[in-house]
């Protein structure tokens, strides 16, 4: 079946907004920006899709497709960030574990940019892609990829679990929800659909939509907090300034 770029298209416009939307009000800046970057990292995959699925540009080989696995291979490390910021303890260790998966992100996208080969072929079909990857390159990507999306998911579990501040239990509770989100429809539907052989990396990214839209609502809880502060901080100035 010939490939419809809508999806991409909305999925993109409902990322980008959202972006916009969470950098342009209140909250703890460190946080919404991670939020907001990994919302636009996500609408990076979905443009690229959506570009060489089209033909819009007149790119021969495996450029774009490397470009798409490019852009998502920086979502994991940015998740685990975003954990790490949440994180209810003062441990470093979640944020040292982002920055290794940071390293390791840098290397992997270093070598894909320079191996034509990493993508051989890319099949687009209906509202996603099927690529081939027959270097060793890509086992080592793949393992990258789900250790984070995996450790993603399980420290937010665990730091929902360890957290007395009810907001921040909150805040991790939409990460580890969003994760679930997503990941589990991918591999289900990869599983049993021989069409989407080969396609997990584009279904992974077109499920993602659910997780962005709980990061939304990460933002908005956080927004919600941070209003709801903002009065009390006044109040308690109020009382110092008579006293």
């Amino acid at each position: 079946m010939e490939y419809n770029p809508l999806l991409s298209v909305l999925t993109a416009a409902v990322e980008i907004g959202g972006a916009v939307w969470a950098l342009n009000g209140p909250g703890r800046k460190p946080l919404i920006r991670t939020t907001a970057s990994i919302l636009l990292f996500l609408a990076g995959y979905q443009i690229v899709e959506a570009v060489f699925c089209t033909g819009l540009l007149p790119f021969t080989g495996s450029l774009l497709p490397r470009l798409a696995f490019i852009v998502v291979a920086w979502l994991p490390p940015m998740g685990l960030l975003l954990v790490a910021q949440l994180f209810p303890t003062s441990s470093r260790a979640p944020y040292w574990f982002a920055e290794f998966m940071f390293l390791c992100c840098a290397v992997l996208v270093g070598r894909i940019a320079t191996s034509p080969g990493f993508v051989t072929e890319s099949v687009c079909m209906v509202v996603f892609a099927r690529y081939t990857n027959p270097t060793p390159l890509y086992q080592t990507y793949g393992l990258f990829y789900q250790t984070g999306l995996m450790s993603m998911l399980l420290l937010s579990a665990y730091g929902v679990t360890i957290c007395d501040d009810r907001r921040q239990r909150l805040l991790l509770g939409q990460v580890q929800l969003g994760s679930l989100a997503f990941i589990i429809p991918a591999l289900v539907t990869v599983s049993i659909l021989p069409i989407a052989e080969n396609a997990l990396p584009s279904i992974l990214c077109h499920f993602a939509l659910l997780l962005a839209l709980f990061l939304l609502r990460l933002v908005a809880i956080e927004r919600k907090y941070e209003a709801g502060a903002a009065p009390a901080l006044m109040l308690d100035n109020a009382r110092g300034a008579v006293s």
